[in-house]
């Protein structure tokens, strides 16, 4: 599962015309379910992304996680985050789940999400959705979690 964090003094999704989610100060996380991905993966990137520590503290270090500072979570479907770049010159999606499966794994991911913290809000699975932000510093991170058979794959690759 991939998890494209981007720091944010504000956010927001915009679908048909209207507003579908929206947040102030947080993290907008693009987010890709691949081949593979099973709750197990959602649940540690999950878990990782909310203890992630891209927040400056009183001596301005990068020391306090989105948990720490109650900011807004803004989550936004994107399978494009697995493309397969390695050749030509158009990208192949082989490597991301099923759309069935990306959005059940979506939509369980927002689910835990917000049972384990206040403000969550949420892009539209499958829709053409208008993302707007503004990226605090700009602090980007890619973050991934491969399920047990991709790692040893990558494992007995190298």
């Amino acid at each position: 599962m991939i998890g494209l964090l981007q720091r944010v003094s504000h956010a927001s999704v915009v679908v048909d015309g209207a507003t579908v989610g929206a947040i102030d100060g947080g993290l907008l996380v693009l987010l890709c379910a691949e081949r593979g991905d099973r709750e197990k993966e959602a649940d540690a990137l999950l878990a990782k992304l909310l203890a992630y520590r891209v927040f400056a503290d009183d001596a301005g270090k990068m020391n306090r996680s989105l948990s720490d500072i109650g900011g807004g979570l803004l989550l936004v479907p994107q399978f494009t985050l697995a493309a397969d770049t390695q050749s030509g010159t158009r990208p192949s999606f082989t490597p991301a789940a099923t759309p069935e499966e990306g959005r059940r794994l979506f939509d369980y991911f927002a689910a835990q999400a917000a049972s384990r913290h206040a403000q969550v809000a949420t892009g539209r699975f499958g829709a053409d959705m208008k993302v707007s932000l503004t990226n605090d510093g700009p602090v980007t991170f890619w973050l991934q979690v491969k399920p047990p058979a991709a790692k040893e794959s990558t494992k007995a690759s190298t």
